[in-house]
């Protein structure tokens, strides 16, 4: 795989440049987020590996200015404050995965890994489910041509299941990349997932029972 690791710290750099290419990977490295754009200007990338602390600016608004300009490779954020909030706003602004600092390589190498697998995420802009109508790009929802409130936790977990394309994601998926894994996020999904209905519509979510939800699209 071809992949970019974004960091400005070197031994970080250096550490996964020798362990990635250890596994046969093509990788090149970047120290700015300046670096990093001109790096993907001219050469397209299976994963990116994204330290959210950047000299000139945040890892997590640059990974928004990628998905905005319609950029669907993979994202890992790396980050030394792996707190529900910047989570939140990692998933807002189109990251696949999170690693907190420090962390095993191992475990890098495999989570780079299982987003190649993944593939480029399909981002859909507007999503149509009954009288509900998405619009990720904007963040505006409607339900039969009125405009709806959303929360940032309750766009990022519809962009999840859109992102799906339909398919079912499993309640364990969801607390990892919405809630960061808390282990008393399970009432609050379940809370989430009411607050969704009862604003959009009953049918916008279906529930796969022991297992999880998936967005119902037109």
């Amino acid at each position: 795989m071809r992949l970019l690791i974004v960091d400005d710290h070197a031994e970080v750099r250096d550490l996964l440049l020798r362990s990635l290419r250890g596994e046969g990977h093509e990788v090149a490295v970047a120290a700015t987020a300046g670096e990093a754009r001109e790096r993907l200007a001219t050469s397209g990338m299976d994963v990116i590996v994204l330290d959210v602390a950047l000299p000139d600016g945040s890892g997590i608004d640059l990974c928004r200015e990628l998905r905005q300009e319609g950029t669907s490779t993979p994202v890992l954020l790396l980050t030394a404050h792996a707190s529900v909030a910047e989570r939140v706003a990692g998933l807002d602004a189109g990251a696949d995965d999170f690693l907190g600092k420090p962390f095993a390589v191992s475990e890098l190498r495999a989570r780079v890994r299982a987003l190649g697998r993944r593939g480029p995420a399909l981002r859909p802009l507007v999503v149509r489910s009954g009288e509900a109508r998405l619009d990720f790009r904007a963040r505006r929802a409607e339900r039969a041509s009125t405009e709806v409130p959303l929360t940032a936790r309750e766009w990022s977990l519809l962009e999840l299941l859109a992102a799906r394309a339909g398919r079912f994601v499993s309640r364990g998926e969801i607390l990892e990349l919405v809630w960061g894994g808390e282990a008393d996020a399970t009432a609050s999904l379940e809370v989430l997932i009411a607050r969704i209905r009862r604003k959009l519509g009953e049918g916008v979510v279906r529930t796969m029972r022991g297992h999880g939800y998936a967005l119902v699209v037109d």
